[in-house]
């Protein structure tokens, strides 16, 4: 009887110490609610992006739940999660509800990443707009170009080089919605045609400095976007997938 007990009591520890190590193990950086619902444009490359973004959570241990359901975005659900990704959402995507669960996930002090067509979302949405600092406003037709980089040390843009090709679909931004952007990646205009006319709206591009990615704390949170993504290859190009991780990061661990 000793003998059983005590072989009874090694299998219980032994049990609890497994599960004990397992828990440690198998825990995550953060969770991560990946939405790419779209009402307007739809971009080829979203399940690329997806694929990607699932490997990078398992490279980086990290969560990842893809959602398309508007009615995820609810306080009970957004409580389980630390950032929100918008992976090429468009249009009008949220209803008010929903806006104002993301509003207070937000403000709760919790993060927001745009990529791409994020800035092709929302306009009527006062707060999204200044929560991911610009809209989209017009393009030309998909270019090579050069990048330049800006002062802002951000991290994940090691693998860019500024003499390199990027091929994209190089997005023209309206004003600043927000002060305290802080930009860390743009385009060089002298490098691609920049004018582009669809009937009456035309533009000859940004100018001098022709922003792509930036990144701000807003609202009690922090939000990080690049305009980069449209193409599928990109999502298996290092040097992005390294530029996109910083961000997300930096959103939901408030760590630059």
């Amino acid at each position: 009887k000793n003998l059983m007990k005590k072989y009874v009591r090694l299998v219980v520890i032994t049990l609890c110490l497994f599960t004990l190590i397992h828990g440690i193990t198998a825990q995550k950086q953060f969770r991560a609610l990946l939405f790419t619902k779209m009402m307007g444009f739809h971009h080829e490359s979203v399940l690329d992006g997806v694929q990607a973004i699932r490997a990078m959570g398992e490279k980086h241990s990290f969560d990842v739940d893809w959602q398309e359901d508007p009615t995820k975005m609810s306080d009970a659900n957004l409580a389980k999660f630390d950032v929100i990704i918008f992976l090429n959402t468009t249009g009008d995507i949220l209803n008010e509800s929903q806006q104002a669960a993301m509003e207070k996930f937000i403000r709760s002090g919790k993060g927001f990443v745009g990529i791409h067509s994020a800035t092709d979302t929302e306009y009527d949405w006062e707060w999204y707009t200044k929560l991911v600092g610009r809209s989209f406003k017009i393009h030309p037709v998909i270019q090579s170009a050069r990048l330049k980089f800006t002062a802002n040390k951000f991290p994940g843009l090691e693998d860019f080089k500024e003499t390199n090709l990027w091929t994209d679909e190089w997005y023209d931004f309206g004003p600043e919605k927000t002060t305290g952007l802080n930009y860390i990646l743009a385009v060089d205009e002298s490098t691609y045609n920049p004018k582009v006319q669809w009937g009456e709206k035309k533009s000859d591009g940004m100018g001098a400095f022709h922003p792509i990615a930036w990144y701000h704390d807003f609202d009690g949170g922090r939000a990080f976007y690049t305009a980069l993504g449209h193409m599928p290859a990109v999502y298996s190009d290092r040097a992005f997938l390294n530029h996109l991780y910083a961000g997300i990061f930096y959103a939901a661990k408030g760590k630059k």
